[in-house]
């Protein structure tokens, strides 16, 4: 092995070391002994933990594979509005969803998101739990899977070893710290993640501007594609031409904003945050590493092409290809001396802090959902502590299995793997989640509706009507979302008030908040 790439594997490697050890520590304080501490650390999260760990389990491999590879092959069109979307819906989301989240699950005595939901709403036969659960394990297996392919992908572009190999060994490593120390483990990776991320964004930006002959050259090679950096055009590389992105294509990828306020990942940092005042701190921290990740990580796409231009890097032509930039990049870094070569490793410590933190947080939620929601709540199985931690344990096992089979393919896109999970999340549960703390007239009937309608149409959409092309070529957050809110709306209203107990507890959360 080169001695360059022998110094990026041992910076990578203390990096995955320094993970596991958290996890071993918090094991051995006690925060993976109970139910309670495994899903929420006890509620005692730190206001700068939560926002940072909620942006960092937020931006998984897309932040620093799919945007990038976005920007680089299509230009700014789609990427600038999908940051747009993103950095408001990370910002409303802290403004109105977080804080009575947090009082109105303690309120409960919630643990997870669909136990949430069922108390929300007395369902005693817990079928929305059950519904709620269910939606959480079918759409973490492919938002899982697109963080294990990037794993795969960063060890196979770097040292040529076998992706599968590379992909199994790193969804191992991430499976282990989950196991061992639960949300207290997963939050403080996290926030030392959001940190390595920060590093390697900066770091990157810089290296690539020197390597592709200075900022003139970067904005001359990116005026030379036609409509690449223009926000309303796009570039069609497949025709050398401009394309067009226009108004049906801006909501759509607006949209995108609107999937955070069903994320189950990010839902349940809200829900741990040690003190609902202390929200406010978290939401100026989040908004701003937010936008300011994103809009770094897509100047990194148009750096990476005039790199490529200036002959530093292969040309990459491909969605597949395209989101390694960053990797090739920190390849090229590697091989300019022994500090840039540990530097590189730092960066891609950077990609891996990406993946892992996500799929970490995933892995955690989807747990809590198998021994939480369905085994215990629906099923009315009453597990003994160390039984119940056991399950939440094997299916941590068991999602990512079935993760990394469906991530068997190397040549799949990081980025619209992500893209149906997130619309999927967004709509099952964004409309709900909001309705559920802020319309007191809503009942079970409607979020029961709300919730298997939302559900349907990511589906429905997404492979049915976007497939028409045209004015039907809407991202399936969009009308999914629209349609799960509607049922929410009109079958509640149709439907029996909700009881009066049920109405008091939200007047009380509300009055507390």
């Amino acid at each position: 092995m080169a001695g360059s790439t022998g110094y990026i594997l041992a910076a990578i490697i203390v990096y995955l070391v320094v993970t596991v050890g958290i996890g071993v520590y918090f094991s051995r304080r006690g925060s993976g002994e109970d139910t309670d501490s495994f899903y929420l650390g006890g509620r005692s999260l730190h206001p700068v933990v939560t926002a940072m760990s909620a942006e960092a389990s937020d931006m998984s491999s897309y932040l620093l594979m799919g945007l990038p590879g976005l920007a680089y092959l299509a230009g700014v069109a789609e990427v600038t509005w999908t940051v747009v979307g993103l950095a408001a819906g990370t910002y409303l989301n802290f403004l109105f969803v977080a804080r009575r989240l947090r009082v109105y699950s303690a309120r409960l005595g919630a643990a997870t998101v669909p136990d949430f939901f069922a108390k929300r709403y007395e369902d005693e036969r817990h079928i929305l739990s059950l519904l709620a659960a269910l939606v959480i394990l079918i759409f973490f297996v492919p938002y899982t899977a697109s963080g294990f392919k990037a794993v795969g992908t960063l060890f196979n572009s770097l040292f040529g070893w076998d992706y599968h190999v590379s992909m199994v060994v790193g969804a191992a490593v991430i499976i282990g710290y989950t196991v061992l120390g639960g949300f207290l483990a997963v939050s403080t990776t996290d926030l030392i993640q959001s940190v390595v991320m920060s590093i390697a964004l900066v770091i990157v930006v810089v290296f690539g501007i020197s390597q592709a002959g200075g900022v003139g050259a970067v904005v001359e090679n990116a005026k030379a594609l036609p409509g690449y950096l223009n926000v309303f055009q796009g570039y069609q590389a497949g025709t050398n031409s401009a394309g067009s992105f226009g108004f049906i294509s801006i909501v759509s990828t607006l949209a995108w904003g609107l999937g955070y306020f069903g994320m189950p990942h990010i839902l349940l940092r809200f829900m741990a945050i040690r003190d609902p005042k202390e929200v406010r701190v978290s939401r100026r921290i989040a908004s701003v590493w937010a936008l300011v990740s994103m809009a770094v990580a897509v100047l990194i796409g148009i750096i990476g092409y005039s790199v490529s231009v200036n002959g530093k890097i292969p040309m990459l032509a491909d969605s597949a290809s395209s989101e390694t930039i960053i990797i090739q990049l920190s390849d090229l870094m590697g091989r300019n001396g022994v500090l840039l070569a540990i530097v590189a490793g730092v960066i891609m410590a950077g990609i891996l802090a990406a993946t892992m933190s996500t799929a970490d947080s995933q892995l955690l939620a989807a747990a809590s959902s198998m021994s939480e929601d369905i085994l215990h709540t629906f099923l009315g199985i009453r597990l003994k502590q160390k039984t119940s931690m056991l399950v939440a344990r094997v299916t941590v096992f068991a999602i990512a299995g079935i993760a990394i089979v469906l991530a068997w393919n190397p040549e799949s896109s990081v980025f619209r793997v992500v893209s149906f999970a997130w619309a999927g999340f967004g709509a099952a549960f964004g409309p709900l989640m909001l309705l559920s703390l802020f319309w007191k007239r809503t009942n079970l009937p409607g979020a029961l509706a709300g919730l298997i309608s939302g559900t349907g149409m990511v589906f429905i959409w997404k492979y049915l009507v976007r497939p028409m092309g045209g004015a039907w070529d809407i991202y399936e957050l969009l009308p999914a979302f629209l349609v799960s809110l509607a049922a929410i709306l009109i079958v509640s209203l149709a439907t029996q008030k909700p009881s009066a107990s049920m109405t008091a507890v939200f007047e009380e959360v509300k009055n507390e908040e």
